[in-house]
């Protein structure tokens, strides 16, 4: 089922770029750092690869929309492992971001959208390495978030991206099976850098 949705996405994006003139694309490729909430880590210590493919539709002088597909590895890293034995987390996922851009000027635009995140794999983590996955709980296959960003033009062809983004509903529950008003389970949160070549 995942393959074919992950198709069908694909093969929208591959008839959006073909057969319309006022559509423009390119790719993507940059890093992402990034966290869990919930999982008694802090900071954006986790880093891995961004890459992607993008279109984008005018839909005024000053704005467009424009829609991703991208690969993406998330998690949280334990620097201390040895010294705590608090297990860190590795995920990745295939991420189609929509968004709304507005440029404020000629080289500076402002995102803000929703995204949805397909679970490729994913492991915790400790202090020997992956831990068995029937041994660790469950992740959630979608992840459902928002992000608000930020482009900088260097050309006409390359842009800079900043993106920061958090998921809106639980990736996976609290390990102690807790849940809270404010706080119902463990959230991805992620700070991206990318570059953005438009074909």
């Amino acid at each position: 089922m995942k393959k074919k949705l992950l198709l069908c996405l694909f093969l929208i994006f591959l008839s959006l770029f073909s057969f319309s003139q006022n559509f423009k694309g390119g790719v993507i490729a940059g890093i992402a750092t990034s966290q869990v909430s919930g999982d008694a880590l802090g900071g954006l210590h986790k880093a891995g690869l961004y890459l992607g493919v993008f279109t984008q539709l005018p839909i005024s002088p000053i704005s467009n929309i424009k829609m991703e597909m991208n690969y993406i590895q998330k998690g949280s890293n334990n620097p201390k492992i040895s010294e705590n034995l608090v297990p860190d987390i590795s995920t990745s996922y295939i991420e189609v971001p929509i968004s709304v851009n507005y440029y404020q000027n000629e080289i500076m635009c402002f995102e803000i959208g929703l995204q949805t995140a397909f679970l490729l794999n994913f492991s915790d983590n400790d202090l020997y390495g992956p831990i068995p996955n029937d041994q660790s709980i469950p992740f959630n296959k979608v992840d459902l978030g928002a992000f608000i960003g930020m482009n900088y033009h260097l050309t006409d062809n390359i842009l800079l991206n900043s993106r920061i983004s958090n998921s809106i509903l639980p990736i996976r529950p609290h390990a102690s099976g807790a849940i809270y008003q404010l706080n119902r389970g463990q959230y991805n949160s992620v700070l991206s850098f990318t570059i953005h070549y438009i074909i």
